[in-house]
Formats: C-alpha cells, sequence, structure tokens
C-alpha cells in the first residue's frame, strides 16, 4: 500500500516539475550539478556532466528525465530544493520527516544518510535500494495521512532565534572571509506552523582576523550570523538587535536564578553594529557549542509546516534552562 502510494506522489511530482523546467527559459549553469551532488551524495561526483546528470536522476527518481540536458537539470534542481506552490520540495518533505521521528533536521548530512537513518529508525533497516523521492514517500506515509503542504508565512523584524556554534573559532584557525556555522536548539515555530526545525542551519562569515601578535599582544576574531536556512531555503536575514539582547540577558538570569551556569557564550553589553560579535583579545577561543541569540533583521517571508492537529504536540519552541549543567563559561563573546 504504502508503496503504491510513494509511487502515486513521485509520478505526481515529476509531472510538476518536468513540467516547469520545459516552460522555463532559464537554463541553470552546469556548476550546480557539483552542488546538487554534494546536496544527494555528499560529495562531487567523477565522470562527464551527462553520465553524472543521469546517475543522480536514477538515485532520485530511478530513471532519466526527460527533455534537454539543462531542462532535466532544472527539473531536478526544482524537485531538490525548490519545490512549486503545490508540491514542496525533497528537502522540506525531508526535513519534516526528520522533525516527526527525531525532533530535528540534519541538513549538514547528505539526503542518500538521511533517508538510510530514518529507514533504519522506522522499519528496522536500510532499504538499500530504490529511488530516494520514492522511499522518503514511503516513509511519510508511515509517518503522517496527509501530504506534507508548505505555506507562506510572515516573519516578524526582532523575531529571536538561539544558535549554538558548530565549530570552535579562534584567530589561529580561521580568515577573513572564511564561513562560520551554527545551529538552532529550537524549533523556530509562529503558531503552528513550523519555520524551521531544530538543527536547521544559521551562517555568517568571518570579517577580521588579528593574529597573536609578538610582546603577547593577543589576537582578535571578529564575525556575522546574518542568514538562517530553514527547509524551505529560502533565506531569513539575521543580526543581534534588541530583542536578541534581552533574550539573552532573560536567558543568563534564570541561569544564575537556578544556581548554574551555560557552557559557551551568552552575549552581553550593548546591541551590536550589523549583529557582528568580536573574539575578545583576553580568549584565546569560542568553543564549539557556543550559544548565541540573533533576531529577524527585517520583515521576512518563508515556507512553512502547518503542523497538524495530531502533530502539534511535537512543538517545542523554546528551551527550558535547568540548574543541571553547573559547568563555568568557556568564554564570553562581545557584540560588537
Amino acid at each position: 500500500m504504502y508503496k503504491s502510494i510513494g509511487f502515486f506522489a513521485l509520478c505526481l511530482a515529476l509531472c510538476v516539475f518536468v513540467g516547469v523546467s520545459q516552460a522555463s527559459d532559464e537554463s541553470p549553469a552546469f556548476q550546480r550539478l557539483d552542488d546538487m551532488e554534494k546536496v544527494v551524495y555528499g560529495e562531487v561526483k567523477s565522470g562527464g556532466l551527462i553520465s553524472r546528470l543521469s546517475d543522480l536522476e536514477k538515485s532520485l527518481f530511478g530513471r532519466e528525465l526527460p527533455g534537454t540536458v539543462a531542462e532535466r537539470q532544472t527539473a531536478v534542481v526544482n524537485f531538490l530544493e525548490k519545490g512549486s506552490d503545490t508540491q514542496p520540495s525533497l528537502l522540506f518533505k525531508l526535513a519534516i520527516a526528520e522533525w516527526i521521528t527525531e525532533q530535528r533536521s540534519q541538513p549538514s548530512r547528505p539526503v542518500t544518510d538521511r533517508v538510510r537513518s530514518l529507514e533504519r529508525k522506522l522499519e528496522g533497516e536500510a532499504m538499500g535500494e530504490g529511488p530516494m523521492a520514492m522511499r522518503l514517500e514511503r516513509l511519510l506515509g508511515l509517518l503522517i495521512t496527509e501530504p506534507v503542504r508548505w505555506e507562506n508565512l510572515s516573519l516578524a523584524q526582532g523575531t529571536v532565534v538561539r544558535v549554538a556554534l558548530s565549530r570552535t573559532i579562534s584567530p589561529s584557525n580561521v580568515a577573513v572571509g572564511d564561513k562560520v556555522k551554527g545551529t538552532l536548539t529550537t524549533d523556530l515555530v509562529i503558531g503552528t506552523h513550523l519555520v524551521a526545525p531544530k538543527g536547521s542551519i544559521a551562517q555568517g562569515t568571518v570579517s577580521k582576523v588579528s593574529k597573536p601578535r609578538s610582546f603577547g599582544r593577543p589576537g582578535e576574531v571578529s564575525f556575522v550570523f546574518d542568514t538562517l536556512l530553514p527547509p524551505s531555503l529560502g533565506p531569513v536575514p539575521l543580526m543581534v538587535g534588541e530583542e536578541a539582547v534581552k533574550a539573552a540577558e532573560a536567558e543568563k538570569a534564570q541561569i544564575a536564578a537556578a544556581g548554574g551556569s551555560l557552557v559557551g557564550a551568552l552575549l552581553l553589553g550593548p546591541v551590536g553594529l550589523a549583529g557582528g560579535f568580536l573574539v575578545r583579545g583576553d580568549v584565546k577561543e569560542i568553543p564549539e557549542g557556543t550559544i548565541f541569540h540573533l533576531e529577524v533583521g527585517q520583515q521576512s517571508s518563508s515556507l512553512a509546516y502547518p503542523v497538524p492537529e495530531g502533530l502539534q504536540s511535537l512543538i517545542v519552541p523554546t528551551e527550558v534552562v535547568g540548574a543541571q549543567n553547573t559547568e563555568k563559561p568557556k568564554s564570553e563573546v562581545d557584540s560588537l
């Protein structure tokens, strides 16, 4: 039964996306193939472009798509990342399946690994064969009775998000222009609409690096988190503002009242300029897991999952901070 449902859903989606690609005059650059392979496999494959595109189509759909090479590539990009008004993208559906199963998403892992992980959790073993799109539809059929939908939602400026740093930062291991990544520690939910589950990626850039100098003069690093990537991949602008500062100070006070402290840094001091952070000269590094409070930088729109009534008990928009963590903070971060 679930196999037939998955096959029907896949055929319907393919009709939508192939139709869109054939009607479009846009021909995406061939380098997008590298990006898609990284998303699906976690690496760029070797070989000619046409054979690689064919292999990618077979991995996703079980067959090659019709049309010119440019049309086929557009259809794959639309299906995998962009979606349509009536059909959410595969990445969006995959994030929702993970959220329902694990209450978090794993966007940094390749699609192949994410689908196999869900199969092991839901069915006891990874299937190993069959197109990824059909396998995902089968898994969704096990989890929910209604198809996954998305709806356009308005995000108010000042909406606060809480982000954990993904990699330790120090003057010795970063350079100007390097990407900084973090992950949401809680779901971003508006009402009963899930915009971005826990685990969604926030990213930014290192803007200034001063290496440690002679006579004991310490180094410094300036960086900024400026974008949240929800499962719909429509970027949401981030910054440090008054609401982020208030949230950080409230959490710090809550931890202190509970007799504990938070591993990592909380935003301190005045509102930052352009949402930046400074690794102070007397701090050698900001460790992985350090917490930052940020906020939506301007009124934005995002495609969100309208959580069905039967799943709304899974919504956890805020994280309860208790006294169980009594380690001393490893570093502090100043807003620029």
